[in-house]
């Protein structure tokens, strides 16, 4: 059960690492009516599509040991930088008095990158959190998922 109350005209977030949904409430608390105000996405394609390079080798600076560098995450990469620009456009957003009060549904990876991303302004807006990927969900299960 959500211990957070969504009240009228706050602002919804619903996102992952490729797609963002920006809804407002137009209910109650205890009767949410949500309605879509913009859709972010990027396009984010596999790792192996972005880099081609093998990875590389590290050697010891004295002796001969070598050691292999882990391969680079691209896609996790231009995860991390949507997430960045969701922060950004938040910001933007409540430095313009959109919103008063935020709700960020998002996978628990994706809402830690925004945790650390989110400028004081927004943080001090955000009345509730859940750790979900529900951006593949239509908005009447997303409504139901959080009043529940």
């Amino acid at each position: 059960m959500n211990e957070f109350k969504i009240p009228n005209e706050a602002l919804v977030v619903v996102g992952d690492g490729e797609k963002a949904l920006l809804l407002r409430n137009k209910g109650g608390p205890q009767d949410i009516k949500l309605e879509v105000e913009n859709v972010l996405g990027h396009d984010n394609p596999a790792t192996h599509e972005q880099g081609t390079d093998k990875p590389g080798r590290a050697f010891a600076s004295a002796g001969t040991a070598r050691s292999a560098m882990e391969e680079t995450d691209w896609h996790q990469l231009g995860e991390d930088r949507f997430a960045v620009d969701i922060a950004g456009i938040l910001y933007r957003l409540a430095h313009a008095n959109k919103f008063e009060a935020l709700v960020v549904v998002a996978p628990p990876k994706v809402l830690g990158t925004l945790r650390k991303a989110f400028h004081k302004e927004v943080v001090d807006r955000i009345t509730g959190e859940l750790p979900k990927n529900l951006t593949s969900h239509p908005i009447p299960d997303i409504e139901k998922l959080l009043t529940a």
